[in-house]
């Protein structure tokens, strides 16, 4: 396993990930992500799935969990979809969306006031469009089914090292940074002690 502190995500870092993997002989099958930014071009050549939890939470964020809107409703049961249908007829209900709220998606409003000029179901529009852009990544697992469709695993990981630094609230950079090694290093949050002298 590889792993880096960094301020942002950037093709470079994955890129660096990326090559002392493979150096060691290790062949990535594949990349499940929550998005692009550098992951995706860090690991491009490579198949990538789009997580498609993250996929229903864009959504979310442009529709609310009780949209008011038919157009708002439509989108999130569209993306609840996700989870429970193959790319062909995803597709096809996503086409039809596109087609039927088009217009309602691209309407404009200006203001009386500063003459400004703006997408007057922006948040909306947003989250349709992103639905949208990522299209073709959701279903990439459907070419391998040992693609995980999710990072709920990783995430799930993760969350049990978040809750053990936070615990730990005045923890300088530094000494975070060092906690995290040591659980990565033991590969869990409770190592025993032979496994922490063996590491440390």
């Amino acid at each position: 396993m590889w792993w880096g502190f960094n301020e942002a995500e950037t093709t470079t870092t994955y890129l660096e990930g990326r090559i002392y993997l493979e150096n060691l002989g290790y062949k990535i099958l594949s990349v499940t992500g929550d998005g692009f930014g550098g992951l995706k071009q860090g690991f491009s050549g490579i198949p990538y799935q789009m997580c498609q939890v993250h996929m229903e939470r864009l959504v979310v964020n442009g529709t609310t969990r009780s949209p008011i809107l038919e157009a708002g409703q439509a989108l999130l049961a569209l993306a609840k979809l996700l989870h429970h249908t193959d790319s062909k007829t995803f597709n096809h209900y996503l086409n039809k969306y596109l087609d039927k709220y088009r217009d309602f998606l691209n309407q404009k409003t200006i203001n009386p006031f500063t003459g400004e000029t703006f997408f007057t179901h922006g948040p909306l529009r947003k989250a349709a469009l992103s639905l949208l852009r990522y299209q073709p990544y959701l279903f990439t697992f459907e070419q391998n089914r040992n693609i995980p469709k999710t990072t709920n695993s990783l995430e799930g990981h993760f969350s049990h090292m978040r809750d053990i630094v936070e615990i730990h609230r005045g923890l300088s950079r530094i000494h975070k940074q060092r906690v995290l090694n040591s659980i990565l290093l033991a590969s869990t949050i409770a190592p025993t002690k032979g496994k922490l002298e063996h590491i440390l």
